[in-house]
């Protein structure tokens, strides 16, 4: 096994076990996790490049309007996508949030061919369609909208659209990200502190320990990703993806006690039913001589 794909699986491993992580910090207001998220993985990373001494892009990327803009853009849905999984998260709707990342691949897809013209297969628009019947299933028979669930999946789908448009690479564009993000985050800071509702400020050693953990928790992670990236085929890629939710899901049934209903039960094989025939789509295409009649 090589270096990259071992990156890549430790990366959706790390991902996967993230619930522990957030289940253990259900203490602390879910907007002050995602607070220290974005300071410390700044702190991170501005150490990391100032180390390297690879800050010479800044400059030239903070004066291009088209950058700043698109780096905006793509701070707001990182934000919020963190935002919406800590929520889930600390607030026992584990489920709910691997629903979301089981479902941001077929999203990707159907943003692809909406905003990037890129064609869907016939096998392609089946899983779309069971994924959609899966959603719907879910909303019409429990009627409630799986809100957390399309959350996840559609600002992690349009935040991959941004970063796939963009012009830095991926540990640049996660240094501007959350350079941009720091602001609020370090004023958001101040006003809980103000308030007395600041568990940095007013927990024990070990919530301090664990909110700053939150920096390299969040940037380990994303470099093995995009160092792995580049020495793995896309589609092995795809198939790695699936690990993540997947260990959300057995995370959230068997060590968090949480209920699946059998309604939700058969909106989730609907959805995993469109999973599989997207990864068995992938898998077959890149075997060579493949020639699929769903194409």
């Amino acid at each position: 096994m090589n270096k990259g794909v071992i990156s890549v699986l430790v990366a959706y491993l790390i991902w996967g076990l993230y619930p522990f992580y957030f289940h253990a910090m259900q203490h602390v207001a879910p907007a002050e996790i995602v607070i220290h998220r974005v300071l410390w993985t700044f702190a991170l990373l501005a150490v990391y490049l100032f180390c390297s001494r690879r800050w010479r892009w800044i400059q030239k990327a903070v004066t291009d309007k088209r950058t700043v803009a698109v780096f905006l853009m793509s701070s707001a849905l990182i934000t919020a996508n963190w935002s919406t999984y800590t929520y889930a998260i600390v607030t026992n709707q584990t489920l709910e949030a691997s629903l979301g990342y089981f479902m941001n691949p077929l999203v990707s897809v159907l943003l692809g061919t909406v905003f990037l013209k890129e064609k869907l297969n016939k096998a392609q628009m089946l899983a779309i369609i069971f994924a959609c019947a899966g959603v719907m299933w879910v909303t019409f028979k429990q009627g409630e909208f799986p809100a957390l669930g399309l959350t996840l999946a559609l600002t992690f789908g349009f935040y991959g659209l941004v970063r796939k448009m963009a012009p830095l690479g991926s540990l640049e564009g996660l240094t501007l990200e959350t350079a941009f993000a720091f602001p609020v985050a370090l004023l958001a800071t101040f006003y809980f502190a103000g308030n007395g509702d600041l568990t940095f400020v007013n927990g024990t050693g070990w919530d301090k320990f664990w909110l700053i953990a939150a920096g390299p928790i969040t940037t380990i992670p994303l470099i093995l990703f995009a160092y792995g990236l580049k020495q793995v085929r896309y589609s092995t890629v795809g198939f790695i993806q699936y690990l993540s939710p997947t260990m959300v899901f057995f995370i959230g049934l068997f060590f968090f006690g949480e209920e699946l209903q059998v309604d939700r039960l058969i909106g989730f094989i609907l959805i995993w039913a469109g999973v599989l025939i997207f990864v068995g789509e992938n898998f077959f295409r890149s075997r060579p001589g493949y020639r699929s009649e769903l194409n």
